[in-house]
């Protein structure tokens, strides 16, 4: 008999269904950045993977993944020794909740589920599992916990956790979820100390996330349940059912479960975390020369400060300039000021109106990327 049938198993679940445009062009649909080398030599997923996957008591992973991923995620997974992971192939998005229904389907009922986005910065990796342990017991008892982000200032892009009462040392009841504020609420969240960023990282068992999915969301558990019950395996790949799951609604978890279920738990956690959301967010976290420039690739900077400046392909001369995002790929080049990068979307906008090959197509910059 295997150990994960003798007893409860942390079971990771990584999402990586995103496709990850704020990081054009870089960022593709066919090779989005949780599968790009962004702050390591290793990829978003490969980190994400790792997190887990020498400690004692954590079964292999659950990827949930958009299908024309397959063969990357495999192969990206069997270069840092992970060759027994279940890789779930959606057919269709249908955001967080349901995602994590086919991924609880896939696991046992009393495997606790350690739900993480597969493009997110984690560098200290021992806070953030010393605060999966905290929340273990609680959850062993049926709890849903989340893991509140320290915040450093007052960030408008995030949701916010108010935290209330003290359940266990360092894991309090989840007072409320905050949508995201404008910038004075979020100062005075801050000023409090009584709030957390909500990170997107979560904690509970399979069968408690089903029974919850079935209570609130009962037409998103069937679609799920009869996408998996009719899926089309291929070793440690899993084709969910397109018709049956395509019926799903759509709706983030923490809409559809997080914030409707009673015992919610937070951990907040200080664990040098970032969801890589931008380019300035990359710029936040990168190594900086003594100007202030953080660069990748083949870069030359001359009386240059303040710059982001990555190529994965030609040569970058940067001279006399200042606070500036320039990345250059094989077949596209972006520039814009620095603190301007959510305007990414602006130029995705105008490349989606012309159709533009560059938002999907990965092969021109492949030899550059992969060496």
């Amino acid at each position: 008999m295997r150990l994960r049938e003798k007893l409860s198993m942390i079971r990771p679940v990584i999402l990586s269904g995103g496709s990850g445009t704020r990081l054009w062009p870089m960022s593709r649909s066919e090779r989005p950045k949780q599968l790009l080398s962004l702050t390591d030599s290793e990829t978003m997923l490969q980190l994400t993977a790792r997190r887990t996957m020498t400690r004692p008591g954590y079964a292999s992973p659950i990827v949930v993944a958009n299908a024309a991923h397959a063969g990357e995620i495999e192969r990206q997974l069997g270069q840092i020794g992970i060759i027994d992971a279940e890789i779930v192939l959606e057919p269709a998005a249908r955001n967080t909740a349901p995602a994590i229904a086919l991924a609880a389907l896939a696991a046992d009922p009393a495997d606790m589920l350690l739900v993480m986005p597969s493009d997110h910065v984690i560098e200290n990796v021992d806070a953030f599992m010393a605060a999966v342990a905290a929340a273990i017991p609680l959850c062993a008892q049926g709890w849903f916990a989340t893991f509140g982000i320290t915040p450093d200032a007052p960030e408008t892009g995030y949701g916010y956790i108010r935290r209330g009462e003290e359940l266990a040392p360092g894991v309090n009841r989840v007072e409320r979820f905050v949508e995201k504020p404008d910038v004075e609420t979020a100062r005075s969240y801050l000023a409090s100390g009584d709030y957390s960023w909500n990170g997107g990282i979560f904690l509970f068992t399979a069968g408690s996330y089903l029974g919850a999915l079935g209570r609130l969301e009962p037409a998103m558990l069937a679609a799920a349940t009869e996408g998996m019950g009719k899926a089309r395996r291929e070793g440690g790949l899993i084709y969910p059912d397109a018709l049956a799951f395509g019926a799903s609604p759509s709706e983030s978890v923490d809409y559809a479960v997080m914030e409707k279920v009673d015992r919610v738990a937070v951990v907040p956690v200080n664990m040098g975390w970032s969801d890589l959301g931008s380019w300035d967010a990359l710029h936040a976290i990168a190594p900086r020369d003594a100007a202030n420039n953080a660069r990748h690739g083949e870069v030359i900077a001359i009386d240059t400060s303040g710059c982001l400046l990555r190529t994965d392909g030609p040569l970058m001369a940067a001279v006399g300039i200042k606070d500036l995002i320039v990345i250059a790929t094989g077949d596209a080049v972006l520039i814009l000021p620095r603190g301007s990068s959510q305007d990414v979307k602006r130029a995705i906008e105008a490349l989606k109106r012309e159709g533009h090959i560059t938002l999907d197509r990965f092969t021109a910059v492949k030899a550059a990327l992969e060496g």
